[in-house]
């Protein structure tokens, strides 16, 4: 009767031990895919270079401009999860003033993939002409913008785990006034 006891606290011990090895190692193979497969890396925003639109300058009797910006950009995911994100507003500032604001209507970046966005910003120089440095801008042929978007949404990670994540992203947009291109330069950066 001893040795049927013994027999079977010495199964019950094995087993303990084999399932808390077992629980270790998922735990230690979870950690270290956390922190190189899975490891959150910051999207890549490729900003197309475009043209402005609907360009009408007037001099006289008070100086203004108005222009549509049309801006392409390539969100490249470079992660394992999608992210969905909600209707948003990019700011664009000219000289650290307020002059538009575009409305981005919510969509998904796919795993591992990418995803192409339009925007348009109508921008009226009135505003900007009151900056004391507008002129000496114009008399140098560039106007240097910036914009900034706050996107949130939602990370899924192989459709199981989802995860609120916040993903911000700025602009350098220089508008060259002669031949109207626009160069913009963007960086972005995903917080969880």
């Amino acid at each position: 009767m001893d040795t049927t006891k013994g027999r079977s606290r010495r199964c019950l011990k094995i087993c303990c031990g084999v399932t808390v090895a077992v629980i270790v190692i998922f735990i230690i193979v979870s950690i270290i895919l956390y922190f190189t497969v899975f490891k959150p890396k910051d999207p890549r925003i490729i900003a197309h270079p475009t043209n402005l639109e609907n360009v009408q300058f007037q001099l006289y009797p008070n100086v203004s401009i108005n222009a549509t910006l049309v801006l392409t950009m390539t969100i490249d995911n470079r992660n394992y999860g999608g992210f969905e994100f909600k209707d948003s507003i990019a700011y664009v500032y000219y000289r650290r003033m307020l002059i538009a604001e575009v409305p981005i209507e919510h969509s998904k970046v796919p795993a591992r993939g990418s995803f192409t966005m339009t925007t348009y910003a109508n921008i009226t120089g009135g505003k900007m002409a009151t900056d004391p440095n507008f002129y000496n801008d114009i008399g140098s042929g560039t106007l240097n913008f910036t914009s900034t978007t706050m996107m949130h949404g939602k990370v899924s990670i192989l459709k199981i785990i989802k995860v609120g994540a916040k993903v911000d992203s700025f602009c350098d947009i220089s508008i060259h006034i002669l031949t109207q291109e626009v160069d913009p330069i963007c960086h972005s950066k995903v917080e969880f």
